[in-house]
């Protein structure tokens, strides 16, 4: 057999050899079709990926549609970065050979040339360009009738109808067990296990009692695996993708604020929360939860590669980005590295908002830090929850005069949810009795040094100081507590918060003597007081617009140099002319109390078309973040979700659990068709509908 090969020189490196042949094998791009980037400037090219692999990335891309197109040509997308313009069909059907159509120009290169815009419709051509024949390759690759596996499976009429029972009742399911947080898998999902988990137990309830779902899961073929853990799994992403594609078009072109935070799951992992903040085309002001993402780190730098991860992930770009609310955190809020710093160096009308609710709670720790009594209050108050609340734990009784084994309302408080200090005092007051005979009987039966420490409290609360301190934080955090809730609403506008907390306020008096409840009441709370809160308060509308101010109003539209240039300075200072004249003369625009009835108003009676300019301005104005509460709020979403049971939850399975859960609002008006139809696209399924 030697006289048939030829031997290599020994001294040659065979790795060369290989790596120079043209016959050797391209080396193949891994790819996640979730971590696939919507962003052109980022994209591989679809030849770089492994030919069995092209149609599942180009349906995809599809499902997602163009990255930053234009209603004028839908085909076209934009990259930032690069600033350049790219054709989203030729990118996913352009072959790598010949110059038709412009080469690489629209698929990797970029076009740039924006004095020659006629070269875009060049780009189009005729019928039989290579444009269009990559929009004809689209079509045809999303019709399942045309698919190689739909022509080799050969379906009647009745198996489609049975498939799409099927479909549906398993549809119903996943709605049914992710609305409620339920858990999908259960111990042993055997046939004849009474264990099978609540999605195996619930399809089969509605087999029970429904004839035709009962005859076509009897029926149904036995490789048919729709009751498998990654058919639930693609089905619950179908949901949530459909979910957050209603939010993105709810969205639309307009511009919109993020609300970030960071926190740990019961695994230990940390986790970035992202909202999006903005005024819908009712002139409704939306929050709306985007994601999830796990973060590597929490540096600055991390977290917002994460972010625009999952903009890009949305089509969403930080272009259109108008602001940035987060909590105090150094990494969020610094101005050399922080978050909102690297943010601001790419699109300086992202402005950052401390999150008003936030500042209340600082300021609250600051100013009790500040008093020594007040601090040693609440230092008994939180040594009294370990020993008594262990306690009821450990005997599961108290006794309050009112029954036995009644559970505890103590909560351990926490500085960043200042609220929940309020809620616990309250409940002190409440139980003061019940308190004092558990600190009695751990006096006598406890451990030796329980008794001391139980003593020591019991001294601490019976005490004069320690009563008129109860009383007196009760009455202050009462005057907050309100306030807080209220900033809290996904519906409140900065220039309306600014108003809560000078109402919070009290006038300082010209006296000497400054008591605890003076202080707390008069320098309680502190305001941004820049150039750009101000002039928004002259938006406000109470009273026939007294905060009326034109010129401020001019100085705020320059704050955003890429949404008023220059010629729309000058057509702003007409048309505020006119619209104040119009509002204060209109009784339907008399009894508004705030810039988001407003807004709602010009929409109402269509004047946001009359006053295009002056409408941006107050959208702009009501997209500002106030507060971070419904990013909270998703994390104690995620702790429900991925709880001890299941903590072996991957990143995406929760992040999708967490979109369906936390939206059901947008997710129960998703048709079982529109998610039946994403869920056949997502890859190539055996039976077709």
């Amino acid at each position: 057999m030697d006289k048939y090969l030829i031997k290599k020189p020994r001294t040659q490196d065979s790795s060369l050899v290989q790596d120079s042949s043209p016959s050797s094998k391209r080396s193949r791009v891994d790819f996640n079709l979730e971590n696939l980037p919507s962003n052109p400037r980022l994209r591989q090219k679809i030849s770089s990926y492994h030919p069995n692999n092209h149609d599942e990335i180009r349906r995809h891309y599809l499902g997602k549609g163009p990255f930053e197109w234009y209603e004028t040509r839908n085909w076209l997308e934009y990259s930032i970065a690069k600033d350049a313009a790219f054709c989203f069909y030729c990118y996913l059907f352009r072959k790598d050979v010949g110059k038709q159509g412009g080469g690489d120009t629209f698929v990797t290169k970029g076009f740039r040339l924006w004095n020659q815009l006629r070269k875009l419709d060049s780009h189009v051509g005729g019928v039989n360009s290579a444009h269009n024949q990559a929009v004809k390759k689209s079509e045809d690759l999303q019709k399942e009738k045309q698919h190689i596996q739909s022509v080799l499976v050969k379906q009647s009429n009745q198996d489609k109808a049975e498939y799409r029972i099927q479909l549906n009742a398993i549809v119903d399911c996943v709605r049914f067990l992710l609305f409620r947080g339920l858990a999908f898998c259960g111990h042993d999902e055997s046939q004849g296990s009474s264990d099978k988990g609540n999605f195996l137990e619930h399809l089969q309830f509605l087999g029970d009692h429904n004839e035709s779902i009962n005859e076509v899961m009897q029926n149904t073929w036995k490789n048919c695996k729709l009751t498998h853990p990654d058919i639930q799994k693609d089905m619950v992403n179908a949901i949530a993708h459909e979910t957050s594609k209603a939010i993105i078009e709810d969205l639309g072109n307009g511009f919109f604020s993020i609300l970030v935070n960071e926190s740990r799951d019961i695994s230990v992992k940390e986790q970035m929360a992202l909202v999006l903040r903005y005024v819908n085309k009712q002139g409704i002001i939306i929050e709306r939860f985007l994601g999830i993402v796990h973060v590597a780190s929490t540096t600055a730098l991390s977290l917002k590669c994460a972010i625009e991860g999952l903009l890009c992930k949305h089509n969403l770009s930080l272009s259109r980005l108008r602001g940035q609310g987060y909590d105090g955190a150094s990494n969020m809020q610094g101005d050399i590295n922080g978050l909102k710093t690297l943010i601001l160096k790419e699109n300086k009308s992202a402005f950052y908002v401390h999150c008003f609710a936030h500042q209340l709670q600082l300021t609250l720790v600051a100013v009790a830090k500040n008093h020594i009594n007040i601090a040693d209050f609440f230092y008994v108050v939180s040594n009294l929850i370990t020993v008594v609340g262990g306690s009821y734990l450990e005997n599961g009784v108290r006794r309050s005069g009112q029954g036995l084994n009644q559970e505890t309302n103590l909560k351990r408080p926490g500085d960043t949810r200042w609220r929940s200090y309020y809620g616990t005092i309250l409940n002190l007051i409440l139980i003061f009795s019940a308190v004092a005979d558990v600190l009695e009987i751990i006096e006598e039966d406890g451990l030796s040094d329980q008794k001391v420490e139980a003593q020591s409290i019991m001294r601490s609360i019976l005490s004069f100081e320690f009563v008129f301190a109860l009383h007196l934080m009760k009455n202050i955090l009462g005057i907050t507590n309100e306030l807080s809730i209220t900033l809290q609403k996904k519906n409140q506008d900065i220039v309306n918060a600014m108003d809560l907390v000078k109402v919070s306020k009290r006038p300082r008096h010209n006296t000497q003597q400054n008591t605890n409840l003076h202080h707390y009441r008069v320098e309680l709370f502190y305001t941004v007081n820049t150039d750009l809160l101000i002039c928004m308060a002259c938006l406000n509308p109470s009273n026939s617009f007294v905060a009326f101010d034109k010129e401020k109003l001019i100085h705020l539209a320059k704050f955003y140099p890429y949404d008023f240039p220059g010629t729309d300075i000058l057509a702003l200072d007409f048309q505020l002319q006119n619209f104040i004249f119009d509002m204060r003369n209109n009784d339907l625009f008399l009894e508004l109390q705030g810039v988001s009835e407003l807004v709602e108003k010009l929409v109402s009676t269509r004047k946001h078309e009359t006053y295009p300019l002056v409408y941006l301005l107050v959208k702009l104005a009501l997209t500002l973040p106030v507060a971070t509460a419904t990013v909270e709020k998703s994390f104690s979403a995620m702790k429900y979700i991925k709880n001890e049971l299941r903590n072996r939850m991957g990143d995406q399975w929760m992040n999708d659990c967490l979109v369906v859960y936390i939206e059901k609002d947008i997710a129960c008006n998703i048709d079982n068709e529109t998610i039946m139809q994403r869920f056949q696209k997502m890859k190539n399924r055996r039976r077709q509908l």
